[in-house]
């Protein structure tokens, strides 16, 4: 077994929840800043230990709109309900930095912790938690106005940088729930303040607390 999955277990004092035989089916792997860990309705085979970094999960609405549902770091876990349901996934899931997880499949889960009375209320906590942020993603569109969101998003995606490519600021404007323009026109008064630079593809961040104060202490975390 990996020194590193022992050492997050008792950190998170998750070691008494997963007993030894079960941690001999973990892994651990690592994904690239804008990697995928798996797209929208995928199979769902594997539940994800989330040990370093930051994802960034995502939905299509029926409307054919990308949106933000939330944006996650240590410790929390991807694939729980799709575990419970059995369902392909349900969101999309992405790094937002170099990321670190610890991987178990399903077929392990069911095999040794399907009558787990301390694995099944852990499952109930987290899937809880879960909803409670779907909802409040689902209702932030409506009460955040465009400018909140936009700040909220550019900090969001630059926990360990100044800068996030802007390339496709259309997809930008569909996670955050909002029109191209209305999002180019949000850049250019943020610009004109001087709290970024919008050139060559890229969004330079050059204050932060200015962008802070707009969000409202970074509503998107």
């Amino acid at each position: 077994m990996d020194q590193r999955i022992a050492e997050f277990l008792q950190h998170h004092q998750l070691s008494d929840l997963f007993p030894e035989h079960v941690r001999e089916d973990m892994n651990v792997a690592t994904y690239s800043s804008s990697e995928r860990l798996f797209s929208q309705g995928d199979k769902a085979d594997t539940l994800y230990l989330l040990i370093k970094g930051k994802l960034k999960i995502s939905m299509l609405s029926p409307e054919g709109k990308r949106l933000i549902v939330a944006f996650k770091t240590p410790f929390d876990i991807v694939g729980d309900v799709e575990y419970v349901r059995g369902i392909p996934f349900i969101n999309t899931v992405e790094a937002v930095t170099d990321i670190v997880v610890i991987g178990i499949s399903y077929d392990a889960l069911r095999r040794n912790m399907a009558d787990n009375a301390a694995w099944l209320q852990f499952l109930l906590q987290t899937i809880t938690q879960k909803f409670e942020t779907k909802t409040r993603a689902m209702n932030f569109n409506l009460l955040y106005t465009v400018d909140v969101r936009v700040a909220s998003y550019l900090l969001a995606m630059t926990p360990t940088q100044q800068m996030l490519e802007s390339t496709s600021l259309i997809d930008m404007a569909d996670l955050i729930g909002t029109s191209y323009r209305h999002l180019n026109r949000v850049l250019q008064q943020f610009e004109q303040a001087g709290w970024i630079v919008k050139k060559r593809g890229k969004i330079t961040l050059l204050d932060r607390a200015a962008l802070l104060e707009q969000a409202g202490q970074n509503i998107y975390e």
